[in-house]
């Protein structure tokens, strides 16, 4: 079955999203520009936001950070319809607690929220608050016996669980299934141990960009796997450059390569703090690119009609929601509502 596109935008959580140094989008990564993007977003018709977790900026530590679990909170008091979709690293929060936060979110936004578990790449994040930084397939294991005390007291189950990690003795959380049976459950990671807990326990494999032949792979690999309940859904990250015409796309992304490499600094900082074992690190320096998560790697790039072909067949490769990152972004994302959702649309009633 497939299932309609949705078109999400990742919240600008420390600022933006190709290059730190641009006349065109001076650095802001405050609530309130958040605040304005996000409802700004809801009202031209995008679907869902992803608001990254980061208690310190991953790139320059003297860059502002928004924090993602408070400002959720608030997102879903402000906003009517959009999916706010929050990222969250398995080792800063216990089960419980998180569980408890994500029910409240839930019940604020009845029913539009959803997590997005993420086994964290940023050693220094983990290490300099006190927390031992696990290897790559122990994070992991972590992680899915995390999700698995955290899932069913989402679900509003009694939980009692001795593992390796955690023990938890007769908990339930009230109130739950007000709105649908628990939070929507997005896992991230491309490692072998992510597919596998993601087939496991997720409900959508969020897929950093890349070319359409390896997301294609991807899909098919984890498609395959058996799981319990509903069929695996599929989203991608995503950085859309588009023009009326290919020339003035491949201008604007040699202005913002050049643009990246003024952040010498910050990729350093990053490089420095990235476990080597992270796929993702792996996989993105194949590419030439600007944006995070893949950004330009997925090859949104050129004019207004190729841009809206490579969506739909990545729609038919089974990628049902893109998470969107622009530059300048407000601009950027108002230019794409206007001229490749409509074109879209188009095609699928046709």
């Amino acid at each position: 079955m497939q299932h309609p596109l949705r078109f999400g935008i990742w919240a600008l959580v420390h600022g933006n999203r190709a290059a730190l140094h641009d006349p065109e989008e001076p650095y802001d990564a405050s609530w309130e520009r958040n605040r304005k993007l996000i409802l700004e977003a809801e009202q031209l018709g995008y679907d869902c936001t992803l608001v990254a977790q980061h208690t310190a900026n991953p790139h320059r530590e003297d860059l502002d950070q928004l924090e993602a679990w408070t400002s959720s909170a608030a997102l879903a008091a402000l906003t009517s319809r959009i999916e706010i979709i929050t990222a969250i690293k398995p080792m800063l929060y216990h089960p419980v607690v998180l569980a408890k936060m994500a029910l409240q979110i839930e019940h604020i936004a009845r029913g539009r929220f959803a997590i997005n578990l993420v086994n964290a790449w940023n050693r220094a994040e983990i290490e300099k608050a006190g927390i031992p930084f696990l290897e790559h397939d122990e994070r992991y294991a972590y992680g899915r016996e995390w999700l698995s005390v955290v899932e069913p007291l989402m679900a509003g189950e009694r939980v009692s669980w001795k593992g390796k990690y955690f023990d938890v003795s007769d908990y339930i959380l009230r109130p739950h299934r007000t709105f649908r049976p628990r939070p929507r459950i997005y896992v991230g990671g491309e490692s072998e141990p992510a597919r596998q807990l993601v087939a496991d326990l997720g409900d959508v494999w969020f897929i950093n960009g890349q070319p359409l032949a390896d997301v294609a792979r991807l899909i098919a690999d984890v498609a395959r796997r058996p799981r319990p309940g509903a069929p695996l859904r599929f989203g991608l990250s995503a950085f859309v450059i588009a023009r009326p015409t290919e020339a003035e796309a491949q201008e604007e992304f040699q202005r913002l390569l050049a643009l990246a490499a003024l952040d010498a600094d910050a990729r350093v900082m990053q490089e420095r703090n990235t476990d080597a074992k992270v796929v993702m690190k792996q996989t993105m320096a194949k590419f030439e690119k600007v944006g995070t998560n893949g950004g330009t790697a997925a090859g949104l790039v050129g004019s207004y009609d190729t841009v809206a072909e490579r969506i739909r067949q990545f729609h038919q490769a089974g990628i049902e929601t893109l998470l969107l990152q622009f530059q300048p972004f407000e601009r950027e994302m108002r230019r794409f509502a206007a001229e490749i959702m409509p074109r879209l649309k188009v095609r699928e009633a046709a």
